[in-house]
């Protein structure tokens, strides 16, 4: 059996079962669906199947990104590259070890 990996703001992904690990890219962060309907996701930090170290989340760096252009997060509008992974990608280096490659919604993983 082969698991998939999907954006989280996929339709696809919300309710099929063969994904198992979803991907939010506004926060670079992966989760387990919630199987309630919506898009909600239990964040995890290690790989379920090597237990291999995931980045860390940028949702606090997110939120910080926000007030810094004096922004209510709940209140205000939020500008479009903060609704994906846009606003940090740019941050990423080639070849620089502390970066790394922006996750495709498609890509297949396996427990293999």
């Amino acid at each position: 059996m082969r698991a998939q990996l999907a954006r989280s703001e996929s339709e696809d992904g919300e309710d099929n079962p063969d994904v198992v690990v979803v991907y939010d890219p506004k926060f670079d962060e992966y989760g387990l669906p919630v199987r309630d309907g919506g898009t909600s996701m239990v964040v995890i930090g290690y790989c379920p199947w090597c237990g291999g170290r995931l980045p860390a989340s940028r949702r606090d760096a997110w939120f910080d990104a926000i007030e810094g252009l004096g922004l209510d997060p709940w209140e205000d509008e939020i500008p479009g590259e903060f609704h994906d992974g846009s606003w940090w990608a740019h941050d990423l280096v080639e070849g620089d070890a502390t970066s790394r490659e922006f996750v495709e919604p498609d890509k297949v993983l396996s427990p293999v």
